[in-house]
């Protein structure tokens, strides 16, 4: 998205969500991006990642790809919002281990209360 004013050419760094339609667009972009780790050893929901696998050379593999195909496309990740290889995690609600899937007791405790 961009704009044109009297005082030049506008564009966005970072998409707003607030827009018709910038979410559904975004995923679509962002599955074209990562087609080729999609579901293989990546899930992804916007801007969110999650990088699976059985052994840690492996994942670092994965990892790179993942990255590598991110930074092909002019997207970048924030470190300070990444966490490698973790054991467990909580991804879109779920506490995410391995061989177990379960709800996020914060989310739990959040529709309880």
């Amino acid at each position: 998205m961009a704009f044109i004013t009297y005082s030049g050419h506008h564009k966005y760094l970072v998409m707003p969500f607030g827009l018709m339609n910038a979410p559904a667009v975004f995923q679509q972009y962002i599955n074209e991006v990562l087609r080729e780790a999609l579901d293989s050893y990546m899930f992804v929901y916007l801007d969110k990642i999650l990088i699976y696998s059985q052994m840690v050379d492996e994942h670092v593999t994965h990892v790179r790809q993942v990255l590598q195909l991110l930074l092909k496309n002019h997207l970048f990740v924030k470190l300070e919002k990444s966490t490698f290889y973790a054991q467990t995690i909580s991804f879109m609600g779920f506490v995410v281990s391995h061989n177990v899937l379960c709800m996020d007791p914060a989310k739990v405790r959040a529709v309880e209360n």
